[in-house]
Formats: C-alpha cells, structure tokens, sequence
C-alpha cells in the first residue's frame, strides 16, 4: 500500500479541525492583552498537545522556525503518536500575534496536512508571493512580470478595466514602490498590517471578498499555508524565496532546495490532496472570532478537502470550566 493510499484525509479532517479550535481558545484570553509571545506560546501548546494525541507519524515542514530558535513545533519536528500515516505538517499556531495581542482582525490559527513529501519544506525566509483566483486560465500571470502587466492581463481576461481590478498587499515599507505603481493604474490597494493567509484565500472569491489578486513579499511559511488553502479552493499562487544572506542559502540549501531563484506553483507547494483547517482568534473577513457567551466560548472553524473541494463551516461551543 503506497503512503498516498495510507493518508486517510477524511478520517483526520476532524482531528484537524479539533487542532486548530483548542489553539485558538488557549489563545483567546491574550486577546488585546499586549503580549504577543504569550498569546503564540499558548497556540503552540494547545496545537502541540492536540497533535500527540492524532494516530500519525507527523513531521512538521513548516512550523515555527528552526529547531534552535523556536521551543516547540519547528520545522523536522515529529508529532502524533507514531501509529498512523507518515504525513507532512505545515502550521502557524497563531498567525497574527500581533492582530492578537491588539485585537485587530484577521488573526487565525491554521494547520494543513498531506501525505508525507507532498508539502515544500521551506525554510524560514521570506517569499515573493502572487496570488489569483480560480477564473483565471492557468499561468496568465507571472512574478517575472510587472505590477502593471499584472493587473492589464487581469483587467483583459475579465474584460474590464485596470481600475477596476482590486489587490490586496501587506503594508511594509519594501512595498511603497509596488503600492504606488498599482495606484498610478488606479487599481484599488488592501492594505493589511498582518496576515496574509487570509488574504490570499479572499482571492479564491473575488466577488465576494473584493480582492482579485495579491502581490508582495511575506513569510515563506505563510507562503505554503496559502497554497495548501488555495488548493482546496481554488485559485493560483506563486512563490519565490528570497535570501537576505548567506546563512539563508544554506537552510535552503540543507533543506535540498537547490534553485534558489526558483519560481513555485500552486502544485509544487502542494504536491498530493490536502487537508486545511483555520479557527479564528479575532474577528474578521474570514472568520468570526471566539465569543464568550453565558457558560461557553464559542470558535467558528473552516474546515476544506482538496480531494473534494469540500468546505465545512463548524461553530463550536466550548463549556467554560468553573474558576476559568
């Protein structure tokens, strides 16, 4: 039996799900509380401890940093109880720490799961990203081409103007040359301060989220969570790491990527059928965040299949424990 036959995704959907509820409520009480390493400690225990408990031999390729520079759940970590499919791993157990700690929108706590090999172990640099929707013929687009050239051969397939193309982009310094080309064109700009999971996912709905097409530079990790999401929704992605210095080169290059300038595909991030699971922390576009209500709290999950394009929306009411 091959290890693809062995990744029984349905039968882990739930255990997925379960994953990313427990990361979000452990993280919930550091909402707007200031203190952005606690409320990702809290994530990443609750995430860590929900993972042991799963019948798989779980490797996480893409985590939280290298082994040295984060406690738990870094990249070549083993989780799960070793019982089960050999499976690879890419999570955040908090993205937003920041949206978290200021209770601002669109923090989550995500996690995605495929069958060993099939998710790009990336280090932990960063990545040039540009995402588009599923109307799109495939490979329209390229991160070799201008902002410009972009949004026109956007603008033609959809058969409107430039100006009526929207982006969405992470509001950084290194993007003011970006944000001011796409403005001359009269393009409609996003920004966000953080959190571009969730920005890449608006692009698989344009007509409901408003954003056609996301551009910029962001964390590689966030780069592979956003395909993996995009390939159960649909959409395109592609990606190319960027090194600030040698020592980046060699994690790349120990980690078997040998083309550094190498562009990605949606299916090079994503190899095989996925699993995705994402829980909001604070409220968003996305996700409602947790509720406390009379005796509960209350997490709003999604939760997707690639092998059937299935999306589950999941509304769970935690008991609040006495003296909690």
């Amino acid at each position: 039996m091959s290890l693809l036959s062995e990744f029984k995704d349905r039968m882990l959907s739930l255990g997925l799900a379960r994953i990313t509820e427990a990361a979000a409520l452990a993280s919930a009480v550091q909402i707007g509380r200031g203190n952005e390493k606690i409320a990702d400690q809290a994530a990443v225990d609750a995430m860590r401890e929900q993972l042991n408990l799963l019948d798989i031999a779980g490797e996480v390729v893409i985590g939280e940093g290298e082994r040295d520079e984060a406690p738990m759940l870094y990249i070549g970590e083993h989780v799960g109880t070793g019982n089960g499919p050999e499976v690879d791993i890419a999570l955040d157990p908090l993205e937003g720490t920041t949206l978290t700690a200021k209770d601002l929108p669109n923090a989550l706590t995500v996690i995605a799961m495929g069958p060993k090999g099939s998710i790009l172990k990336s280090p932990d640099v960063y990545m040039e990203k540009l995402a588009i929707g599923p109307s799109y013929p495939k490979d329209i687009v390229s991160l070799d081409s201008s902002p410009s050239e972009i949004i026109k051969t956007l603008a033609r397939y959809k058969g409107c103007k430039p100006e009526d193309i929207s982006s969405c982009v992470l509001d950084r310094p290194r993007h003011k040359e970006l944000i001011g080309e796409l403005r001359d064109l009269g393009v409609a700009v996003r920004l966000i301060t953080d959190g571009d999971v969730a920005a890449i996912m608006h692009c698989s709905e344009p007509e409901v989220t408003g954003i056609d097409v996301y551009m910029g530079i962001g964390g590689a990790p966030e780069g592979v969570l956003a395909a993996a999401a995009l390939k159960c929704l649909g959409g395109q992605i592609f990606g190319r790491l960027l090194f600030r210095n040698d020592v980046e080169k060699a994690k790349a290059r120990k980690m078997n990527i040998t083309n550094l300038d190498k562009i990605y595909t949606l299916d090079e991030l994503v190899q095989a059928d996925i699993i995705f699971s994402a829980t909001g922390v604070t409220d968003g576009s996305l996700l409602r965040g947790i509720k406390k209500l009379p005796g509960y709290l209350e997490t709003d999950t999604i939760l997707l299949r690639s092998k059937t394009g299935s999306r589950r929306r999941m509304v769970y009411s935690h008991p609040i424990q006495a003296g909690k």
